[in-house]
């Protein structure tokens, strides 16, 4: 039995030796072992998995549907799921950075909230073009955000108040204020949503003609593929990432290593409220063109569960952001299509979530083998050097 252990944890040495993907093959693991436990729910209640996965597969335009509507296709559902992809990377992105310090900006959704509601006031009414307007609620998003999480981080490094508790604190009072300005003063009372913005200000491109198509065109798209190489680039190849990395694995360390344990918490939160802020302006002046009053939307939570199934790392958010955010677009149709509820969808990233958490012990077996594998070499050599003498032991 325990050859049987050792020669089974040998096969996951070979497959997950190599540190730099180490991270994103465990989060494959992980999808795949979860894809297996959902699909032993759904035998239960009697469907046939096959049949919820493709109907996913078409809800969220990776597939095409028996028909469409006049002017869809899946090119028109494929792009969709690529817009509400946008805003879920960039909080993707926001959560692993401070993850990387050890911090857990739980207050994505009120930073996202935050710089919506400003760049829609300041921008979203104005009647600048297009040219001044888009860069102008990118910039305001970032601000707001930056200013939000620099505030929690500085909180942290002054008075040492958990990030988490203010966050969530913080979370409230952005909720109500927003809530109470959109009600006294910008409210629609049709939709009972803040008042439209104007098309100049939208991040997204909205029905826009693709051969018989009309299509949503999300612009900030490519800039969250480039935030997430970016910030992936600047956590392994700089001093300032080599900084968040050691302040996130050793506190106290890092500390006598000379690293400014303050300063470093000030910046991965400015980084994360900056990332936390385009991710608030790409929803609600993107993928949405309004604000509904009294709600933080559940992208800043999902977000959390797309880092940690990335195991915080960057790049890997890319593919993470876009398998969570497939499940959650496809939800509707998966339900009509293959006749159980949507609410599978969530059950799915929760179980995603489940076994993503449990990569810290994939990680501990990889680790704990590759140290028995040098200690058995060391060894070896030392057994070896040892009988290379004469029989008296003498040279």
């Amino acid at each position: 039995m325990k050859q049987n252990q050792t020669r089974r944890e040998n096969l996951l040495l070979k497959i997950l030796r190599y540190p730099r993907t180490q991270s994103l093959l465990i989060a494959v693991l992980a999808v795949i072992l979860s894809l297996v436990a959902v699909s032993m729910v759904i035998l239960i209640i009697g469907k046939n998995p096959l049949t919820v996965f493709v109907s996913i597969m078409r809800g969220s335009g990776w597939l095409p549907k028996p028909n469409y509507s006049v002017g869809r296709s899946m090119l028109t559902d494929f792009l969709g799921l690529l817009d509400a992809m946008t805003p879920m990377l960039f909080a993707a992105i926001a959560v692993a950075i401070a993850f990387k310090a050890g911090l857990f900006n739980i207050g994505i959704s009120g930073q996202m909230l935050a710089a919506g509601f400003l760049a829609t006031v300041l921008v979203g009414y104005s009647q600048l073009d297009a040219v001044a307007a888009k860069p102008l609620v990118l910039l305001i998003g970032m601000f707001s955000g930056m200013s939000l999480a620099t505030l929690v981080g500085w909180l942290k490094a002054r008075f040492n108040i958990h990030e988490v508790v203010s966050t969530i604190m913080m979370n409230y009072i952005i909720q109500y204020i927003v809530s109470f300005m959109i009600k006294g003063y910008f409210i629609d009372t049709v939709s009972r949503t803040s008042l439209a913005i104007s098309a100049e200000s939208r991040l997204t491109l909205i029905n826009i003609p693709i051969g018989d198509n009309l299509t949503r065109i999300p612009i900030c798209f490519a800039l969250a593929i480039l935030l997430a190489i970016g910030f992936y680039l600047v956590l392994t190849g700089t001093r300032l990432g080599y900084e968040i990395r050691s302040v996130g694995l050793n506190r106290t360390a890092a500390e006598y290593s000379g690293i400014s344990v303050k300063r470093t918490y000030l910046l991965t939160m400015a980084l994360s409220g900056a990332a936390a802020g385009l991710a608030g302006v790409t929803f609600y002046l993107g993928y949405y063109n309004s604000i509904s009053p009294g709600e933080l939307t559940r992208v800043g939570f999902d977000s959390i569960a797309v880092a940690l199934l990335a195991n915080a790392n960057p790049l890997a958010c890319v593919l993470s952001a876009l398998l969570i955010t497939s499940l959650n677009y496809s939800s509707i149709y998966m339900s009509s299509a293959a006749g159980i509820s949507e609410y599978i969808a969530s059950l799915l990233i929760g179980i995603v979530l489940l076994f993503s958490a449990c990569s810290g012990y994939f990680s501990y077996l990889v680790n704990r083998n590759r140290i028995l594998a040098a200690s058995d070499d060391d060894g070896g050599e030392d057994r070896a050097n040892s009988g290379s003498g004469s029989p008296g032991g003498e040279t």
